[in-house]
């Protein structure tokens, strides 16, 4: 039991501390971090509930106020604008990667990582915060797609892929830290 708590509350800081790197804010508002790629390590190492738990304690710490967010941004404000669905998103994306982790037993872990990071970290990432985008700015379809979610596509790839390297490195040096696939 404490370890997973210590593992939640290390992934929650990871990351945070993902969110320290410097920010480029596109024209829309929208920040480009390398959080998303930390939303998608949980998934892969921890799984699906320990993941989607320290995505939530992340959160909570945003919620509470602490600067956790690139910018050093955080408290209940941040939950208003309208690139707020990919918080709302956070949490479902690292539960669906860790999901899909957790399932599909293949002995290529890289594989399914990156696989799962791109399923859970991107598809089910988007398919919060695009409606979310549309609702709240108010915008189209169209409009979300290119301002929502078309700049953030090759970052997002290229993390979904170092997040099955680095879920299959550490794999291979420390098996039982896959918790993803105790």
């Amino acid at each position: 039991m404490e370890k997973n708590i210590v593992l939640i509350a290390l992934f929650a800081a990871i990351i945070a501390a993902l969110g320290l790197l410097p920010k480029i804010t596109l024209t829309s508002g929208i920040p480009i971090t390398a959080q998303s790629m930390g939303i998608m390590l949980c998934g892969t190492i921890l799984g699906s509930k320990r993941g989607g738990l320290a995505v939530l304690l992340f959160i909570f710490l945003v919620a509470i106020g602490l600067p956790l967010l690139s910018g050093g941004r955080g408290g209940l404000g941040v939950f208003t604008t309208p690139w707020a669905g990919f918080l709302f998103g956070f949490p479902v994306a690292a539960f669906i990667t860790g999901l899909v982790m957790e399932r599909w037993r293949t002995e290529n872990i890289g594989l399914v990582a990156g696989c799962s990071a791109l399923i859970g970290g991107i598809g089910a990432l988007y398919l919060i915060a695009v409606p979310f985008y549309m609702l709240t700015k108010p915008a189209g379809l169209n409009e979300a797609l290119v301002v929502a979610m078309l700049p953030f596509m090759p970052g997002d790839i290229l993390k979904a892929v170092l997040a099955g390297y680095i879920t299959a490195k550490l794999a291979k040096a420390r098996p039982a830290s896959l918790l993803s696939r105790a």
